[in-house]
């Protein structure tokens, strides 16, 4: 879930005296941790220290008849969209009748519970006011269920026995995150701990249910309609948005440049908008604005003013095709198993990868208008059908679902 693994990585190098790496690191993700200290910093892998199950506050919960959560997160960043999805679904289940509360693992930055309030209050004021939030899982108590969200997480929630149930919010397949070493291994190894699953998708939780034989349900995206809503282009400027992460893989930076390369030659007079990370240290011969990274509000409004919005994975799927469809304008996606589970022929323009085949079909569409009109009438109506709320129901019923039958086992 972690986009923002280098804003990260280099803000812990920086709090820990290390700088040689940091020059590099600016060029793409690399490891987090300093090499003198690699044995301290992943101890947590190794770590098999228990935290037990305390029957008394067990008891004293079971008196409330409040289901509490425990959910335990990495540090975050401005506008991290797996955190977004995150505190959306906090949030939903607090109104469902749950009690949340937020601990942040291994963080770098916050050092005080009135820091990360303070920072979440401001960079993401969905999050519901009752739900609690503590700077370290050293302050974690019982809960009837305790989430892991990350690879890193499972970690700690593997030994934290004082809960009924461990569940595994699971929004990306992050082995994938990694080349095939060490980091790749020990984010696989997270999927063999006994969690239950709620999956972002259902590519996702068939993963997990067939390679990994986890107990998995899944959820569905929807959008902020207060944010993304449809508009009509205003003007006959051929026009292309790209999500450009050059600094995370599973995006898929190079192939989508050379895709767009390709379209501009065919179509001299493209525009092409830049957003997801600054572009600036790259030659780019064609007509662009380079955007950064911005606001939701500044994407929705980048996604009205283009024909075609190219949202390429190598992993699972993003939030953005649902938002572009939102916004009225179509979602160009790659093709495969970690896609259509939301996005199809009908509501998406959906492409191999492969820039000349990318190039070829988006330069078709933009021939034909007609084609583009209909996707973009099909988009529109399937996102207007999403409910977030819908979702929470889902995620609040697998909880439950879980929290009873794992009980079962306790009273026994």
């Amino acid at each position: 879930m972690s986009d923002n693994v280098v804003e990260r990585g280099m803000r812990y190098l920086k709090n820990n005296g290390v700088k040689a790496t940091l020059k590099r690191m600016k060029n793409g993700p690399a490891p987090i941790p300093p090499k003198n200290n690699l044995l301290g910093f992943y101890n947590f892998v190794v770590n098999t220290e228990e935290i037990p199950f305390d029957k008394k506050a067990y008891e004293e919960a079971k008196k409330t008849g409040k289901i509490t959560l425990n959910w335990v997160i990495p540090e975050m960043s401005p506008g991290s969209g797996g955190h977004t999805t995150i505190f959306r679904f906090v949030s939903n289940l607090e109104k469902l009748g749950f009690h949340s509360k937020i601990y942040l693992y291994m963080s770098p930055t916050f050092k005080d519970n009135e820091s990360i309030r303070s920072f979440l209050k401001q960079h993401f004021p969905l999050l519901d006011e009752r739900v609690e939030v503590y700077c370290d899982v050293s302050q974690m108590g019982f809960a009837h269920g305790t989430v892991a969200t990350a690879w890193t997480t499972a970690y700690y929630v593997r030994r934290f026995n004082n809960t009924i149930s461990k569940f595994y919010f699971v929004q990306d397949f992050e082995p994938y995150f990694y080349a095939h070493g060490s980091e790749y291994e020990f984010a696989e190894n997270t999927y063999k701990m006994g969690f239950r699953g709620i999956t972002a998708g259902d590519w996702l939780k068939d993963v997990m249910r067939n390679d990994y034989g986890m107990t998995a349900d899944s959820f569905l995206f929807s959008y902020d309609d207060k944010i993304y809503k449809p508009k009509e282009k205003t003007d006959d400027k051929p026009r292309v948005f790209f999500y450009a992460r050059p600094v995370t893989p599973r995006r898929d930076f190079e192939l989508g440049m050379l895709a767009i390369n390709e379209l501009w030659k065919k179509m001299p007079d493209l525009e092409v908008i830049f957003a997801g990370w600054d572009v600036s240290n790259y030659e780019i011969p064609f007509p662009h604005q380079n955007l950064g990274t911005v606001t939701p509000q500044v994407l929705a409004d980048s996604y009205v003013k283009c024909d075609m919005c190219l949202i390429i994975s190598n992993t699972n799927l993003s939030l953005l095709p649902l938002e572009v469809m939102a916004c009225n304008s179509v979602a160009v996606c790659s093709k495969g198993e970690n896609s259509t589970w939301l996005v199809n022929e009908e509501n998406s323009i959906l492409v191999d990868y492969d820039p000349n085949q990318i190039a070829e079909t988006m330069e078709d569409y933009f021939r034909h208008p007609e084609k583009l009109a209909a996707i973009r009438k099909k988009g529109l109506e399937f996102a207007k059908n999403t409910s977030w709320e819908r979702e929470a129901e889902k995620v609040k019923e697998a909880i439950l679902r879980g929290i009873h039958e794992d009980e079962q086992k306790i009273q026994k």
